[in-house]
């Protein structure tokens, strides 16, 4: 980082002095407005709040958007938002989301000069990227042949290892043979983790033990490897116990210019899957965090990378860190880096696409405050974590301070079954990590989803937690809060609270209107407002 990353109160007020507005990532959208003129209309090939997230930035800059849906989402709101809608297909990925010739066949339509794959579905797909640029668009991410070398895991290690970026040691190449596998196994030394070469999301990963589990789990993560991504390949790392997941956001154009924005501590994790992601991270100090953006540089470099992405390390008990992985899109988790820096990422994304430079140096970006976000899924924690798809019957999103809803939710949008489960990340901002904690907390206590259940009471239980308070935490802690089953004594408590003050309130306004009827035709209210008025509590208090 070319400056300190800044945790104090004070901060705010220094970056205001200069002149750059960073809270709540708007800072930088002014000065792409009077740069744009290339990119006219963009297709956004995603749904949900992905797809309202770039649908929003692109009307910042005064840019058409062609929304796409299936059969189930055609009330969504992303396709409200879109300048112009068509429809994909039934409601199954495959022939949805997932069909290369179809999502062709709309640009072509609707006369769209350039597509947003969002994250998920074609996002890191290198053959729709080569598609759509074969058909004369632009496609807002890195270069075909980059994506497909820094998704392969295998290749992404070995470009990593150029680069002079510490790597976990594991396997050179897939691994077929269990044979194979349990010899290398037994020359790294147990536990090893097993990995999916196309992987992501926690797909197609097998933490294996024992030598007699190496079998059974390279054939169970090569099947769900296959199942997800189209691609069985499976190599081996050794494991590492107890890790820090800490990822690094980089932005680099395409005349060589390469930053990075900072880390995302991304330690809270469900099965490999991330449910909290902050920034900046609580552990890393100014020098670690130098240097692992130096690699996160070094390794962008090598791989020619350009646009946004991501590169992501491991870092062990003694703060030494490794390199995992590159995601070649933008992170679910990205408004955190943007509500520190004030950099609009899917602005940025859009200029280096169309050729521009980019705007800022290293020594331009610096991390003001701290930022948490929570990715709330429609799925019931105190059941197993099971889907919960259905009508959102009431709605009450938070506000105040600091807080930022990247959701897609609205009353009466029916949750489908078919897709990923998220349904908002909710991100709250301070000027230091205990005011973004605070501010979360009570944005959590405001969120109101009514018709389904939600992912609200786990966090509301980890942000209780002393120990994730005090950032005492790696990617076994929620398995390990979770251990028994149950969320314990911590749950949901916004239904309560509104329970109880919605009864008192009834009350004292039934009491004062009581005492009042009498009033009535003598300057007091009319019967009509006050049996509007009790309907309308009545109502509320249900």
């Amino acid at each position: 980082m070319g400056r300190r990353a800044t945790n104090g109160a004070g901060s705010v007020g220094q970056a205001q002095a200069r002149g750059s507005l960073r809270e709540f990532g708007r800072g930088s959208t002014s000065r792409y407005l009077s740069r744009m003129g290339k990119i006219n209309r963009i297709l956004v090939a995603n749904r949900g709040e992905i797809a309202v997230r770039i649908i929003r930035a692109c009307r910042d800059l005064d840019i058409e958007t062609v929304a796409v849906y299936s059969d189930v989402d055609r009330e969504s709101l992303h396709v409200r938002y879109a300048t112009s809608a068509y429809r994909l297909g039934p409601a199954p990925a495959a022939e949805s989301y997932l069909r290369i010739d179809r999502l062709l066949e709309v640009a072509d339509e609707a006369g769209a000069d350039a597509v947003h794959p969002g994250y998920g579905f074609l996002a890191e797909n290198g053959d729709f990227a080569r598609a759509v640029i074969d058909a004369g668009m632009i496609f807002i991410g890195p270069r075909p042949d980059v994506m497909e070398s820094v998704g392969d895991k295998n290749r992404a290690r070995q470009i990593a290892e150029a680069a002079g970026a510490p790597t976990v040691p594991g396997s050179p190449e897939p691994v077929h043979d269990p044979a194979l596998a349990s010899e290398i196994a037994a020359q790294l030394g147990f536990p090893v983790m097993l990995k999916a070469v196309a992987g992501g999301g926690g797909k197609g990963m097998r933490l294996v033990h024992n030598p007699e589990d190496i079998e059974s789990s390279l054939r169970s993560a090569s099947s769900e490897a296959e199942s997800a991504f189209g691609d069985g390949r499976v190599y081996i790392e050794k494991a590492i116990l107890n890790p820090r997941h800490v990822e690094i956001q980089i932005l680099c154009d395409e005349h060589g210019n390469r930053i990075h924005l900072g880390e995302r501590e991304c330690s809270i994790q469900r099965r490999h899957q991330k449910v909290i992601e902050e920034s900046p991270s609580p552990v890393l100090s100014d020098d670690l965090r130098q240097r692992m953006g130096d690699a996160a540089l070094a390794i962008a470099a090598e791989a020619e990378y350009s646009n946004a992405g991501t590169v992501e390390f491991l870092l062990d008990a003694n703060h030494v860190f490794y390199f995992i992985e590159v995601n070649a899109r933008l992170q679910v988790e990205h408004p955190v880096t943007e509500m520190v820096t004030g950099i609009d990422l899917v602005a940025a994304q859009i200029a280096v696409a169309q050729g521009e430079p980019l705007e800022w140096s290293q020594e331009d970006v610096e991390l003001t405050g701290a930022a948490i976000e929570c990715r709330l899924y429609a799925e019931d924690p105190a059941q197993g974590f099971a889907p919960s798809p259905g009508l959102i019957e009431g709605l009450r999103a938070p506000g105040g301070p600091g807080i930022r809803d990247d959701s897609a939710l609205y009353e009466g949008y029916e949750v489908p079954i078919y897709y990923d489960p998220m349904i908002s990340k909710l991100v709250a901002w301070g000027p230091d990590r205990a005011t973004a904690l605070a501010r979360m907390r009570r944005a959590l206590l405001e969120y109101k989803v009514v018709g389904i259940a939600t992912t609200i009471p786990l966090f509301q239980r980890i942000l209780e937690d002393p120990a994730f308070a005090a950032g005492d935490f790696d990617t076994g802690y929620l398995d390990e809060l979770l251990k028994d089953g149950a969320l314990g004594p911590a749950h949901d408590r916004s239904d309560e609270t509104a329970d109880v003050a919605s009864i008192a309130a009834a009350l004292h306004t039934f009491l004062r209107e009581e005492s009042r009827a009498f009033q009535i035709g003598s300057g007091g209210p009319s019967a009509w407002k006050v049996a509007g008025r009790n309907a309308s509590l009545r109502n509320f208090a249900k």
